[in-house]
């Protein structure tokens, strides 16, 4: 069986009531959250800068496996819309840069509003291209972005579109762009940003990670319901069910998978650049 990547984490690292016993103290919210998870992404850096030396000590405060994911400001995606923007990517990169190799992905989320232009987005993704080597993930939600220009822009660019639920169009459940990463971002329904999920949507999800990570994407699955403190444990549920819809069977003699070893929370190494 081929080495296969599936991390599964949330948006922030906050830890409900209700899953303070999967997450046993002593320590912080993160380092409690990154000793049972590989990754997470940083939402909070969309409404307001962190100095670099807060990156730095949340990168000291987890195992040296764990790998973050870290969203864009909306200064850049929302008020310049991906133009003109040099000088404020620069700030950013400079901020998040304090998480040294454990920066692994940047995540750019789009306004519903801001419809794809070639010339500006192959002017920003060239960019940044240009300034980091840290994989991009682009989250568009305006229908345009889902036709084949865009999305053969953002592969020949080595940028992946997230797959997105709610889905603001049928394509956009689906991963596109740069294949070898899938990124999937889920927001609750029907109330985004508050529902619990049920059991027939997490298995879906769960089946829709296992498919991507079996074509050779790394595969990254983030909770964003935070609002209501459902993401974690959906998180936990999903994570269940790739163990039991991917892993090999112990009883065949084979020993450990590789996709074992990258998938178990304390061995999973996923890439801090682009491959």
């Amino acid at each position: 069986m081929g080495k296969q990547a599936c991390f599964i984490g949330t948006a922030g690292w906050g830890i409900p009531t209700r899953c303070r016993q999967d997450f046993p103290e002593p320590g912080s919210h993160l380092e409690r959250y990154s000793r049972h998870f590989p990754i997470v992404e940083i939402d909070t850096s969309f409404y307001k800068p962190h100095r670099r030396e807060t990156y730095e000590r949340w990168a000291r405060s987890v195992p040296e496996h764990f790998r973050f994911a870290v969203k864009m400001p909306k200064a850049i995606t929302h008020e310049r819309r991906l133009a003109g923007c040099d000088d404020l990517l620069d700030s950013f990169l400079q901020e998040v840069e304090g998480l040294g190799a454990k920066l692994s992905v940047l995540l750019v989320q789009l306004p519903p509003s801001l419809s794809f232009e070639p010339d500006v987005a192959s002017g920003f993704f060239d960019m940044a291209g240009k300034r980091t080597q840290t994989r991009l993930t682009c989250e568009p939600r305006h229908p345009s972005w889902f036709e084949a220009e865009a999305g053969a822009l953002l592969a020949d660019r080595r940028v992946a579109r997230v797959a997105a639920d709610p889905a603001p169009v049928p394509a956009a459940a689906s991963p596109g762009g740069w294949p070898s990463l899938a990124y999937f971002r889920w927001h609750g329904a029907p109330r985004v940003y508050y529902s619990d999920y049920d059991a027939e949507s997490l298995a879906r999800f769960s089946g829709q990670m296992a498919a991507a990570a079996a074509s050779g994407a790394e595969v990254w699955g983030i909770f964003d319901n935070t609002a209501g403190g459902h993401a974690l444990g959906n998180a936990l549920k999903v994570e269940t069910m790739i163990r039991q819809a991917l892993l090999p069977s112990p009883t065949r003699g084979e020993g450990r998978s590789a996709f074992q070893i990258t998938f178990n929370s304390r061995n999973a190494r996923p890439s801090a650049t682009r491959s």
